[in-house]
């Protein structure tokens, strides 16, 4: 089994993750956009049994998310403010990663087989969204737990928004 560690910008709050992702998110929504300060959140997604906090201990904010009415609980440093992972009411036995915390956050592979774009609605007139990977307007599913229909783009294409809009 490989571990890959990961980590606050000031060190007190460290992780592993004991299992390679269940998939790889890539959210475009504003409260991914405000959360990170980013155009978007690389988020692989592994079962919460597999992300073992190994020093410190996370503060956790509560948030309710305006799409599903779920609390997104945002696990983060009470030190620095490093936001360190997420874990939800709507999807209890998953654990999304912020991709950046990750000591080599580039170790985990990227695929059309386990990614997905989402909220590219919301997205910045300026991201450039990859061809292959699935990309949905809003959710992968529906509040009820319904999927949703994804495109996939023969080539990259420019994300959604206008400036100003």
């Amino acid at each position: 089994m490989s571990v890959h560690p990961g980590g606050c910008l000031c060190g007190a709050l460290r992780y592993e993750a004991l299992a390679e992702p269940l998939r790889v998110t890539t959210c475009h929504c504003r409260f991914c956009q405000r959360a990170t300060g980013t155009a978007y959140m690389v988020e692989p997604i592994f079962r919460r049994e597999d992300i073992r906090v190994t020093a410190g201990r996370p503060a956790v904010y509560d948030h309710r998310s305006a799409g599903s009415g779920k609390i997104v609980h945002i696990h983060f440093c009470a030190a620095c403010g490093t936001k360190i992972f997420m874990t939800f009411e709507r999807f209890p036995t998953s654990c999304g990663v912020l991709a950046g915390t990750f000591d080599d956050p580039g170790w985990f592979a990227i695929t059309p087989e386990n990614a997905k774009h989402i909220f590219i609605g919301a997205a910045r007139h300026d991201t450039l969204l990859p061809a292959g990977i699935p990309a949905y307007d809003e959710h992968a599913m529906t509040n009820d737990g319904t999927p949703t229909r994804p495109v996939v783009f023969d080539a990259p294409r420019a994300g959604g928004r206008h400036q100003g809009g």
